[in-house]
């Protein structure tokens, strides 16, 4: 019998369920946290066919695969959809940086079978071989000619295939006009100010030493992706002064955002276009000295422990009709001429998710050598722990 004190509130059970619909979390993690898990398995030993029957293989492809990619990024509908089709059950472990994943692979054992890197990261799992070359041929919905080469190209390295495209984005803020007048900031520098001011304590920042980092940079006009000593000091001296005025360090920002707790955040474009469309006050921004433009990819670590169903779900992620719901959920431009043809004009001309030429001409894509960088790694943790 469940006690009093596994009791959950209205309010946290709806933000357990949002952040489950947006993947967010697991099934696991929300069945668990919302005692669902054991009501669920008590009923289904009590009416036999409650229970959902368990996935079973499909051809040769296996009864699972395991997908490691960001918050609030996929259409859950699309993976029920796969494994209605193939029987494999779609497993999706959510993480907040590239950084994260890479130390992830490097110690080995992370059973993951796809996975979802940023551009700037594809060549350092080529060098240090944790990343598997790709079999076009078993990638039938990959039509290479689609897609826009800006979003394309990171995922060959040296004429090889390691990765295919995803989508693209850019990395901006997001801040509840209804806390400042009725107006949205247009810059870092009045992002770190503000926070350090009327916004104090209503702050979040990702915990991603690229975007934290980068952006503090541009506060003073630095390169985002500098790794110059005196510059990541100054960046260093800004972040410890902002700190103790920060809501929270994480990179799962909806929550917060939408509970009114969170006014103002670093926000990735998809998870801006989610945050308008439901919460029209909050508008997403991207700063005036510029920032990040990224693209993310589908690619295969090595020795993937299911690899039929690695392709197989790729692919059925790259078909055009799936992608499309995909961009429909996550908010996030595509960079496939094909499933762009089956957006809605409303999205294909949406100024959060296809910013003007001028606003997207002071970004800078990541570059390889900050992931690795010990200078930038050591910063974000003393960030971290101040």
């Amino acid at each position: 019998m469940t006690k009093f004190n596994d009791y959950i509130s209205k309010q946290k059970f709806m933000e357990e369920l949002y952040r489950y619909k947006r993947g967010s979390v697991t099934r696991r993690h929300f069945l668990n946290v919302t005692g669902l898990g054991a009501a669920t398995a008590v009923l289904g030993a009590a009416v036999p066919g409650l229970l959902p029957r368990p996935a079973f293989a499909a051809g040769d492809i296996g009864d699972r695969v395991i997908l490691a990619t960001w918050p609030n990024y996929h259409e859950p509908a699309n993976f029920e959809a796969f494994t209605e089709a193939t029987g494999a059950h779609v497993q999706v472990n959510v993480f907040g940086s590239n950084e994260e994943m890479l130390a992830k692979l490097q110690a080995g054992g992370s059973g993951w079978d796809v996975y979802v890197p940023t551009n700037y990261t594809i060549t350092t799992y080529v060098s240090e071989g944790l990343i598997e070359p790709l079999d076009a041929s078993k990638l039938p919905n990959y039509d290479a000619s689609a897609f826009d080469a800006r979003y394309a190209e990171a995922g060959s390295v040296d004429g090889q295939l390691y990765a295919v495209p995803k989508d693209w984005g850019t990395t901006g803020l997001a801040i509840n006009t209804a806390h400042n007048g009725g107006k949205a900031i247009t810059s870092w520098k009045e992002f770190f100010d503000i926070t350090r001011d009327s916004f104090s304590g209503r702050t979040m920042v990702h915990d991603y030493q690229l975007t934290t980092i980068g952006n503090a940079l541009k506060y003073f006009g630095y390169s985002f992706n500098s790794v110059d000593e005196a510059e990541l000091a100054d960046a260093e001296k800004l972040l410890i002064d902002v700190k103790p005025h920060l809501f929270a360090i994480s990179s799962d920002y909806q929550p917060s955002m939408r509970s009114g707790d969170a006014w103002l955040t670093m926000c990735w474009s998809g998870d801006g276009k989610q945050l308008n469309t439901d919460m029209p006050e909050i508008a997403y921004v991207l700063g005036a000295e510029g920032g990040e433009i990224w693209s993310d990819y589908y690619a295969i670590p090595k020795g993937a422990p299911h690899m039929d169903a690695a392709y197989a779900l790729i692919n059925f992620l790259l078909d055009p009709a799936v992608n499309a719901k995909e961009v429909l959920a996550h908010g996030y431009p595509t960079a496939d001429a094909n499933t762009f043809a089956l957006l809605p004009e409303s999205l294909r001309n949406d100024p959060i998710l296809f910013p003007a030429q001028e606003l997207l001409s002071p970004l800078e894509f990541g570059a390889a050598q900050t992931l690795t960088d010990p200078n930038r790694a050591e910063l974000m943790a003393r960030f971290k722990s101040a």
